[in-house]
This record gives C-alpha cells, sequence and structure tokens, in this order.
C-alpha cells in the first residue's frame, strides 16, 4: 500500500463536504485545532453550501473535492461530515493527480466511499473524528487523529468482550460503515477482503437490517478468507414492535462463528465520541485472547 506523506507544520489541510451540507461556523472549532497544530487550512465552497440535504449539488461537490485533489498545496483533504451523498460523485472524480500524488482523505462514516474506492488504488486513507464532532470528541480520539497526520505510532489497548474470538494475526486493515459497505457491494468500489482484517462500524440501523446486511456480506464471501474482524461502535440500534431477538453484537457473532479467525467487539471507533482513528490500508497486529482483560491492536 501506498502512504500519502505524513503532515509538518506550515502544511495545509482542506476542509470539505462531500455529502450533507454544513454550517461554516460547525467547522471552526476544527479550524482552531488544525490551526493549533501548526497546520493552515482551505475551506472548500461546500462549506455553507446547500442543496436540499445536500452541500450543494452533485456537480459542485464533486468540483470542490477535485479541486482539493488537484492542489498540490493541500496535503490532506477533511471531509467536514458524512450523512449521504459521496456516492453520488465518487464515478466522477479524476484521481490521476491523486494517484501520483496522494494525500490523506480524513473521516468516516459516509466517507467510507471514498476509503474503499482509494484501498482499490493501494493507497493508505485515515478513518477518523471529523469537522463535526471536534466539541464532543474525546482527547484520545483528537491526539490519535493528530498522531495518525503526523506519522506517530498507533497501539490500542482496550476492554474485551465476552463475545471476542482469541488470536494472534497480523494483516492489512480495510472497512468502515457497514451500510456503506452493503450498499457497494457490486460496484468498482467494492473492497476485497481475502487476507485482510475487516472493520466495521454503524448507527441508527434496526437490527434486522444489521442481519440483512451481514448475510449479504457473508454470500458475497467477505467472510471466507478474511483474517480477523473488529467490530466498532454498533450505536443507537433500532428495533421493530415485534423485536428481532438478538442484539447487533450477537447477530454479527453468530455470522461469523463458523470461522476461525479472531473477533474482537467493541472497538472505540465510528459514531462514537471516542472515534480513534484507523489508518486503513495499513498492515496491524491483533491480538485477542478471551482469557485476558485487554485486547490489542498495533499499527505495524
Amino acid at each position: 500500500m501506498i502512504q500519502p506523506e505524513y503532515l509538518q507544520k506550515g502544511d495545509t489541510v482542506a476542509i470539505v463536504s462531500t455529502a450533507r451540507k454544513i454550517s461554516s461556523d460547525k467547522i471552526i472549532p476544527a479550524i482552531k485545532l488544525l490551526e493549533n497544530w501548526g497546520l493552515n487550512v482551505i475551506i472548500g465552497e461546500t462549506i455553507g453550501s446547500e442543496e436540499n440535504q445536500f452541500s450543494g449539488n452533485d456537480e459542485a461537490r464533486m468540483d470542490d473535492f477535485q479541486q482539493m485533489l488537484d492542489n498540490p498545496k493541500v496535503k490532506a483533504i477533511w471531509c467536514a461530515r458524512g450523512g449521504y451523498g459521496t456516492v453520488r460523485i465518487v464515478d466522477k472524480l479524476d484521481f490521476s493527480a491523486f494517484k501520483k500524488h496522494p494525500k490523506w482523505i480524513i473521516g468516516y462514516s459516509d466517507i467510507t466511499v471514498l476509503h474503499s474506492q482509494f484501498h482499490n488504488f493501494g493507497i493508505e486513507t485515515l478513518h477518523a473524528t471529523m469537522p463535526i464532532n471536534i466539541e464532543n470528541n474525546s482527547k484520545q480520539a483528537l491526539a490519535t487523529l493528530k498522531m495518525s497526520l503526523f506519522g506517530k505510532n498507533l497501539s490500542y489497548e482496550f476492554p474485551s468482550s465476552e463475545k471476542n474470538k482469541s488470536g494472534d494475526i497480523s494483516g492489512e486493515i480495510v472497512g468502515g460503515n457497514l451500510s456503506v459497505l452493503y450498499s457497494l457491494l457490486g460496484s468498482n468500489s467494492s473492497i476485497k477482503t481475502n487476507g485482510k482484517i475487516l472493520f466495521i462500524e454503524d448507527l441508527d440501523e434496526y437490527l434486522y437490517h444489521i442481519d440483512r446486511m451481514c448475510m449479504n456480506l457473508k454470500r458475497n464471501g467477505y467472510f471466507t478468507h478474511l483474517k480477523g474482524l473488529i467490530v466498532g461502535g454498533m450505536s443507537d440500534m433500532r428495533d421493530n414492535e415485534i423485536p428481532f431477538g438478538k442484539t447487533a453484537e450477537e447477530i454479527i457473532s453468530d455470522y461469523v462463528s463458523e470461522y476461525n479467525f479472531p473477533v474482537v467487539f467493541n472497538f472505540p471507533a465510528g459514531h462514537l465520541d471516542d472515534n480513534h482513528a484507523l489508518i486503513l490500508g495499513r498492515k496491524v497486529n491483533l491480538n485477542v485472547n478471551v482469557g485476558e482483560i485487554k485486547s490489542k491492536i498495533s499499527f505495524l
């Protein structure tokens, strides 16, 4: 995998919105954060723009992101928020300049579209918090974002779950939002998981939707040759009047029970205030021992 250059003080970060609209005042905390880190900031035209729920129409969002991809001064592009809309522009983008001079793409949730597309180009991306979340993020979430961008070593220890499956393996970490991964199946943005460690998270989904998405991933071979599974936040799940009967974690556990790879639940990433950064495409070591209090992920 190709690693974009780590940032240095004086470098420039662009903030854009590829999906839902966001007002200019909502990104002020993110601007101050970047400036405190010694970075310069460029604000895209999509910030403060709107067309219905989107931050401008498809062409405007595409043009804004394209300009930042092509601007040699921009060393990282930080997506302001998720929602929905990135998939509407991804096939219209020209990635030729980006492939020659990769830069960090930062975000999560709907930004899984870009993570998946760029993973298929063989380029690392950063699954991390976004400007809309900064005021509510934990200190650790912001610290891991900075560490990732400036090239510091990442290693996480976190409480184990009784649903975990033990194992000690290494492989590239891929993935992101489960709903988005599901929506990309069959497209040229759909990722291959053979020999890799899959990370998934989601927000505000009906439990039967979680079941349907896991079934489809399984039928598409996502679990067949997987080396490991990391499950992040399954936040604010919903149920019908007639209960589905299982939690999101129980549903996922059932789908991977027949496989031998290690599984870890409750990793602190996703739609959480304590949203730890993950360098997607980077090789990691995953150590899970059900008999121990902690599980560990180390980026190699």
